[in-house]
Order: C-alpha cells, then sequence, then structure tokens
C-alpha cells in the first residue's frame, strides 16, 4: 500500500510520536509511507525513518485554516496518490477532506482520534466543523472503548468505527536493571534506598494536573512516608509546580527532569509510576511504564479502567480526588505488593498494548479499508 500520514505537527507529543511509529513500522512491512504534517514544529521529524520512495513534508500553516497550506496539501495528495489517507486528530482530518475533494483523489480516507473531552466555547464551536469531516471519512479509529461510545453519544463517527488500543515496543520498554545498577540510578537523583519514588511520565500541561503529585507527596510525608516525587518532562505548567513544592515546602522532595527522549532510565528509578490527568484517551507513557513493570496509579478517566485491574497490576482513583490518591499511594508502599502489581502490569502490557500487537491491527484494517481483501486474508 502507499499511504499518506496527516499530523497536525511533529512537536512532542503522544499523537505525533504514534503517527510516526505507525509510518516507521508499516514501511518495514513493505508499505510505502509519507508522512505530512502542518505547522512546522518538528522535534521528532529525526525518528521518522522513511527509506527509498517514502518522504516527509511540513505545509507550512501558520494559521487555523491556511489555504496555501491546503493548496500544497492537495498538489501533494494529487502526486503521491495514496491508497489511504491517514488523519491523527480532527484537525489534520479537516485538511484531509478538504484537500482530498480538491485534488480529486478517492483515496479513502482514516481518522486516528486521540482525545476524549472539549472543555470551553473555542474547542466546542471547533467540533461543529469536525464532526461533517467525520461523517464523510471511511474509517474513525478510536484509541479505547470508553473514547468510542463517549464520541458516538456526540455525533463523532463515520461510516465504520473501530478500537485500537495505543501499543509500546515491549521490547524496547523491558526493565533489564540489575539492583546495583537500580541502586546507583537512584543515587545519581540524590535517592536513598529507603525512598518512596513516586514518577510520571507527562509534559507538564494544566491537564496533566502534576500539582495534585506533589500535593499528595506533601500529605505522605506528613504521614511519614519517605515520599519523593519525580516529575519526568517539561512544560507551562512547570513554574506553578516548583511553586505549589516551596509553598508545601517539599521542594527538595520534587524533581523535575526536564524533557527527556528517553524515559526509561527515570522510570528504573521509580517505585510506582501515577498519572493525575483530568483528561486522557489512552496514555502511551501509562503503557511505557507497565511495559516497565511499574505498578499504575491512574485517575479514573478515559480508557484507564482497559488499562488497569485494580489489585492486579495498579490501582485508580476519582480524577481530582487527592485523599484518594494518597490513600492508593499507601497501598503501593509496601515492596512485596510494587512487586507483585508490576509483575502484572508487565503481563498485561506484553499481551494487550503491544506495539507490534497495534501495528498488525492498522495494517490489517487498511488492506480492507483499501480493498487489498486477498492480501489481507494472507496477512492474517
Amino acid at each position: 500500500m502507499r499511504l499518506l500520514f496527516l499530523t497536525g505537527s511533529l512537536a512532542h507529543g503522544g499523537a505525533e510520536h504514534h503517527a510516526i511509529v505507525l509510518a516507521n513500522r508499516l514501511t518495514e512491512r513493505g508499505h510505502e509511507c509519507h508522512v505530512g504534517y502542518l505547522k512546522p514544529e518538528c522535534e521528532q521529524l529525526a525518528r521518522l525513518r522513511l527509506p527509498d520512495r517514502g518522504t516527509a513534508f511540513c505545509l507550512g500553516a501558520t494559521r487555523y485554516l491556511d489555504l496555501r497550506a491546503l493548496s500544497r496539501l492537495a498538489s501533494r495528495v494529487a502526486r503521491i496518490r495514496p491508497a489511504a489517507v491517514v488523519a491523527a486528530n480532527p484537525y489534520a482530518l479537516m485538511y484531509a477532506s478538504l484537500a482530498r475533494a480538491l485534488s480529486g483523489a478517492r483515496a479513502p480516507l482514516l481518522i486516528i482520534y486521540h482525545s476524549t473531552r472539549w472543555p470551553g466555547l473555542k474547542q466546542q464551536a471547533q467540533l461543529l466543523a469536525y464532526r461533517p469531516c467525520m461523517w464523510a471519512a471511511d474509517c474513525t479509529v478510536f484509541v479505547c472503548e470508553y473514547q468510542r461510545r463517549y464520541c458516538m453519544r456526540r455525533g463523532l463517527r463515520s461510516r465504520r468505527n473501530t478500537v485500537i488500543h495505543n501499543g509500546v515496543d515491549t521490547q524496547r520498554f523491558q526493565d533489564h536493571t540489575s539492583a546495583a545498577e537500580r541502586q546507583a540510578l537512584r543515587a545519581a537523583l540524590g535517592y536513598a534506598n529507603t525512598d518512596y519514588v513516586i514518577g510520571i511520565a507527562a509534559a507538564l500541561r494544566p491537564e496533566k494536573n502534576h500539582i495534585q503529585l506533589v500535593e499528595a507527596t506533601a500529605r505522605l510525608r506528613h504521614a511519614g512516608f519517605a515520599a519523593k516525587a519525580l516529575l519526568i518532562g517539561d512544560g507551562p505548567t512547570r513554574g506553578a509546580v516548583e511553586s505549589r513544592a516551596r509553598d508545601l515546602g517539599i521542594e527538595r522532595e520534587v524533581l523535575i527532569t526536564g524533557f527527556r527522549e528517553d524515559v526509561r532510565p527515570y522510570l528504573s528509578a521509580c517505585n510506582v509510576v501515577c498519572l493525575c490527568s483530568l483528561t486522557e484517551a489512552l496514555s502511551l507513557a501509562a503503557i511505557e511504564a507497565m511495559a516497565m513493570a511499574r505498578p499504575l496509579v491512574h485517575s479514573q478517566v478515559g480508557g484507564a479502567t482497559e488499562l488497569i485491574e485494580p489489585g492486579r497490576n495498579g490501582l485508580l482513583f476519582p480524577a481530582g480526588d487527592t485523599a484518594a490518591l494518597v490513600d492508593c499511594l499507601q497501598r503501593l508502599a509496601d515492596r512485596s505488593t510494587q512487586l507483585m502489581m508490576g509483575r502484572g502490569a508487565r503481563v498485561k502490557a506484553e499481551i494487550t498494548f503491544s506495539e507490534k500487537v497495534m501495528v498488525d491491527s492498522y495494517e490489517q484494517l487498511l488492506l480492507e479499508v483499501c480493498g487489498c481483501t486477498d492480501h489481507a486474508t494472507a496477512r492474517a
């Protein structure tokens, strides 16, 4: 198949990472993949591996609906003549829908939807524009069942609607560190063996709600636990998070690493990984932590219940409920409980959320949508 993937940008983000993984892996399987991105942010561009005929191109959009960028995309679609166009999220879908019409192409159009909540009047207004594009698309792929149900009730659907869970490379995300190596990793970050290190790997943005983990850490320390918070990432709320840690007198117990390309060493240093998100679809960071055999404490949003079997591989708490979060973290302070749930997390990641399972599912779907039924049957 010749495929065109379109994203809003190639900045650091889950949807962008997901598109890159699909393009790379499908290229490895012999398909010809092209990747276009609307805005010039391109921090992840170097991760693309598109040898031979594959291309990556920026459309240089400078406003929400940039007619010049749209014209460039229509020209690319006409030149590439893809068997299918795959848009990451509704913004890219809007451009893909219009460009397909302008180019006269008949390629099936798919959208991979990574969002669940749209707070604010601006976002709600955008949905009104996106909904007809989704109705015209040949297929919508949701990343979890919760999201599919949520969107279908709101009229965000296509002719065909399916769920393909996000997946990670479970060979790459695997903790091979020895006890001595882990001790050295923790020491390099300033942690003692007795410290209870609670990690969170996410961009510091309001919806990720890092401040709640800071407040939970303060409560745990007040209750006598040697709790430390390890915030893996960076972003616009960093100042607010640091300020809150100072207010609570635990600035020395809260470490913000800044952006890290490879989060695995930091996950290895953690006892537990926590996501306090106020909104989420199906977090790649959560699956990475599970693959690294770390028990996961996750706010009950999005597809969290599809990730976590409480008591077996992690725990859930109501979003925004700090007392419930503290209770979960107290339950996981026991080392034997951490190890038991960590093993359960690893097994769940391998069986249900591996990158190979995800790519197999997308390849099968694309072959079907493109009408390559004989090939699809052979690959199955």
